[in-house]
Order: C-alpha cells, then structure tokens, then sequence
C-alpha cells in the first residue's frame, strides 16, 4: 500500500489574481502537484472567454512557489515544435528547482488547429506526431546533438543546453485514453498515464489495457504511476468517496480539478480535506 500525491488543477479561464492565489495555496497547503491545461481557445461553451498561455504560465507557477511541482495537463503536441517544446520544459524545470511534472498528449480540439493554421490531419496523423516528438524531446534533454529525419519533424545536429535539473529529465506524463497507440505510448515512455476523467470501471479497463503494452515492451507496469482528474464539487464526502474509489484502482495522482466560479474557495476546501485525502492508501 502507498500513500496519494494529490495534485490541484486551475485552468486558464480564470483571472491572473485568482491563478496566482490557487498556486500558493497549493504550495502552502501541501499538495504534491498543481497543474494548468493547454488550450488557445475558451473550451466546454464559447470560445473566446480569456484564456492564458500554459507555457509562460508554468513559469510563473514555478517563480511563485517554493516545494509544490508543477505541471501543464497536458499539453498540446501539436500546438508546438517539439525543439520549442524541449527548451521550454527545461527553462521551467531550472526555474522551479527542478519540480516539473512534463505532461505531454495528442491534441484533439480541431478548432484551435484551425484558426492558426496549424496541421490537424487524422486521430493517426496526431498520435505520429507525438511519437516523433518524445523520441526528439528525450532526445534533446540527453544527448549532446540530435539528428532526426521524421516524417513530420526534421533535425539536424540540434543543440539543447542546458540540460534539465532533473536527471534523465523531468517526469513524462502521457494523458489519452487511445488504446492502441497513446496507452503504448505511456509504457514506452511514461512516469505517469493520465486519464482526463471518466468512470473507475473504464479506468480500470484501460490501465488494464496499459499493463498488457508494458509486457510488450517488456516494462513493469508497477513502474507506471496511474493518475485521473476528479472535478471537484461542493460535496466533499462525495469527492472523498470518488478519490477512494479510484484508489483502490491503483491511482496513485488524483488531480482535483477546481470548478465554479470562485477556484479560490474551492482549492481552500480542497486543502482542508487534504489530512483526509492522505489517509486514502492506493492498492
């Protein structure tokens, strides 16, 4: 039996006051890992609500905390070249002391393809692309110079200094519930699977899914953390008995995703069930 790291999630919709004060509740308060998203556009209603960039976001993150690691969940492959992609991550990961979480996944939101130009192409052509991408990425965090001929990504003799804090590099995060190749994915390279949500019963079946691609690659599957994002509500035993549930599971990283219209409040709440939350053990 194991212990949860809990993670706290905000995502850009909100204001930049109200960001910066769910961060340093999450710091101060105890959670392992708190965590943005990545998109362009305003999702689940209109699109063009205020949003803020991840990336540049995650730097503030890792400037105005001191021990909570930091995270994007997840972020877009699509959305940047993989070369970009590898400088940022290890930017962040030097600023924050070497406490980044990298969460990396396909794309899926065609409209922020569109409006920027960017190739969207097939659920195949996506799940190519981020292939190519974590071979190029562990790449430049590892070795001097990377060459690479793909068939969406071109490198020649390219440079990545420094490398990141952390040693190999920060902890890979693939989220996606693709059974054939994003869950394959997670075996060749993940710390950690993270499912965007769902019921336990799917979860179940899918990490079961995820087992099966680590006896191919032959990888213990014990050596891949499981983790799901549990949007938080103004029923706390109800939030506590979802957490629980997923625990028996083997979900190791619950991240409890602030809804509503006051975050700051709901991440307060949250850390008040944080002594709860950590008497749940994983199976």
């Amino acid at each position: 039996m194991a212990n949860l790291r809990i993670g706290i999630k905000l995502s850009q919709h909100a204001t930049i006051d109200e960001l910066k004060r769910v961060w340093r509740i999450a710091d101060e308060a105890g959670f392992d890992h708190v965590w943005n998203m990545d998109h362009f556009a305003t999702i689940n209603g209109p699109d063009d609500g205020d949003i803020f960039e991840a990336w540049t976001e995650l730097a503030g993150m890792a400037a105005l905390t001191t021990r909570v690691r930091v995270g994007c969940s997840v972020t877009g492959n699509t959305y940047r070249h993989p070369g970009e992609l590898a400088k940022m991550a290890v930017t962040v990961d030097h600023l924050s002391g070497g406490r980044l979480e990298f969460g990396i996944g396909a794309a899926w939101a065609e409209n922020e393809h569109t409006m920027f130009g960017l190739p969207f192409g097939t659920a195949a052509d996506r799940a190519d692309r981020l292939e190519e991408a974590l071979k190029i990425i562990t790449s430049l965090w590892t070795q001097p110079r990377t060459t690479f001929a793909g068939k969406h990504y071109q490198l020649q003799d390219a440079v990545a200094e420094p490398k990141p804090v952390q040693t190999p590099y920060p902890p890979i995060w693939i989220g996606g519930v693709g059974r054939k190749r994003t869950l394959r994915m997670a075996a060749e390279y993940a710390a950690v699977w993270n499912a965007p949500g769902g019921e336990p019963a799917a979860l179940a079946e899918l990490s079961e899914v995820l087992d099966r691609h680590c006896a191919d690659v032959g990888r213990d599957p014990a050596s891949i953390r499981r983790s799901v994002q549990i949007r938080t509500s103004d029923d706390s035993d109800e939030l506590l008995r979802r957490v629980e549930e997923f625990a028996t599971l083997g979900v190791s990283d619950p991240i409890l995703v602030l809804t509503g219209e006051n975050p700051v409040a709901r991440a307060e709440t949250a850390a008040e069930l944080l002594p709860r939350l950590r008497e749940i053990d994983v199976a």
